[in-house]
């Protein structure tokens, strides 16, 4: 029996320093892949990896063995010993590794509750498993049903109704920090989506200039030209850090672009006026001793799970109209699940009646003589309409028994009294 399983770690379960060390990033996502799909017995997979949450999901008939592959896989990527890390990880089946994905998708399981990012997350992970053929009948289903489940809880709840995101919290932070943005310098590391959506929130808190800096200079152009704000190159960093207020981080780097020794230099110049500095990536983009330095403070993605309580509080009371949601997903699915049980018979019954049909339909036609081409289309649509209608109910109810613990025995009569079972097939 097919079972879907789900092998991960969030924020919720393991901290940002083990996260960072099993996080997989753009650089080895193929070798990964090919990992995973190497692993015998595994059916279909797929892995997503964020600065939150690494999840295997896949498909096994051996979920006992299968599981411990993997495990072995993530101790081995990863250097943690397997008795540190399992106790950091979830381990969902079937219809909880269902539930869990679809609240996923719906950001109900997010550091903040309604965040976008997440959904472009899963699409990308997805897009990447077709893309290495991974993803078959079942995960294919289950993506595309938590693609619809999740916009359809943004449409129907007010789950999304208030501008809470990773980035907005660091803006926050800023905020708690200085008392006021307005007349601040920020320097974003990082030109994708966080630090997009961060420099949306500066804006509106009136920051005083915002610099832009990303490993390709001109995806640093265009978020710097979309915000009226200025580009820099990577090598302009140290002449920066001795003017900026606030530096936010979000690159993909899996090594620190913050040095401790780096910042010590740029402190002493600035004669300690303060410097903030928001990691909100995964690996950390700042060397976490930069943080011992005086009126030097580091926040990485950990800490902000404070400074967002109050605005996930305000979505609370719809995630239970969310949660009801998933749960009747769930139900769908899992019934969607069990009548695959039942589809090699109602393949074989089909097969079997078409291979009839044409026999005894040659064996007619050969036997009428000279028929015009409409009479020969006409006996074959009569032979194919006649059967497609016997073969309607036994389909349809074996279809339904598919759902129902009774289905065993329902598959068991149908295959001998239409002889369905290979051994057999020779006898009829």
């Amino acid at each position: 029996m097919i079972r879907i399983v789900n092998i991960g770690m969030n924020h919720e379960t393991a901290p940002v320093e083990l996260r960072e060390l099993v996080a997989f990033g753009s650089q080895n996502i193929d070798d990964v892949m090919n990992a995973i799909s190497g692993i015998k017995d595994i059916k279909e997979s797929i892995v997503l990896s964020t600065c939150n949450r690494v999840e295997i999901l896949f498909t096994t008939d051996n979920e006992k063995e299968v599981r411990e592959a993997v495990i072995e896989f993530l101790s081995h990527f990863s250097g943690i010993k397997r008795e540190k890390l399992v106790p950091t990880l979830y381990i969902y089946n079937d219809q909880e590794a269902i539930r869990h994905i679809f609240r996923v998708g719906a950001s109900l399981d997010s550091l903040i509750v309604g965040e976008p990012q997440i959904l472009g997350q899963i699409k990308d992970a997805y897009r990447i498993a077709v893309d290495h053929k991974s993803s078959s009948v079942i995960l294919n289903r289950l993506m595309h049903r938590t693609f619809s489940l999740a916009k359809k809880i943004r449409t129907e709840t007010g789950i999304a109704g208030f501008p809470v995101s990773i980035s907005f919290a660091a803006v926050e932070l800023g905020k708690k920090i200085f008392g006021d943005l307005q007349g601040k310098k920020v320097l974003l590391i990082g030109a994708g989506e966080m630090a997009e959506l961060a420099a949306t929130y500066l804006l509106n808190n009136r920051i005083d200039k915002i610099l832009v800096t990303n490993r390709t200079f001109s995806r640093a152009m265009e978020l710097a030209d979309q915000f009226h704000g200025k580009a820099i190159s990577f090598d302009e960093i140290d002449d920066q850090l001795l003017h900026v207020d606030i530096v936010i981080t979000s690159t993909a780097s899996p090594e620190p672009i913050i040095s401790s020794n780096q910042v010590r230099k740029t402190m002493r110049i600035r004669k300690n006026r303060p410097l903030f500095f928001i990691d909100i990536a995964v690996p950390r983009n700042v060397e976490p001793r930069v943080n011992g330095i005086e009126n030097v403070f580091v926040y990485d993605i950990d800490d902000l799970k404070g400074i967002v309580e109050s605005n996930i509080g305000k979505r609370k009371g719809e995630a239970g109209k969310a949660e009801r949601m998933v749960d009747e997903e769930v139900i769908k699915f899992s019934q969607w699940l069990k009548t695959l049980d039942v589809v090699p018979a109602i393949v074989a019954l089909k097969d079997k009646c078409e291979k009839i049909c044409q026999i005894e339909l040659k064996k007619t036609l050969s036997s009428l003589g000279n028929l015009s081409p409409e009479q020969r289309k006409d006996v074959e649509n009569l032979t194919i309409s006649i059967t497609k209608k016997i073969l309607n109910d036994p389909i349809v109810f074996l279809k339904r028994k598919g759902e129902r613990s009774s289905r065993n025995l329902y598959l068991d009569v149908a295959r001998k009294l239409f002889n369905l079972d290979p051994e057999n097939s020779d006898k009829s």
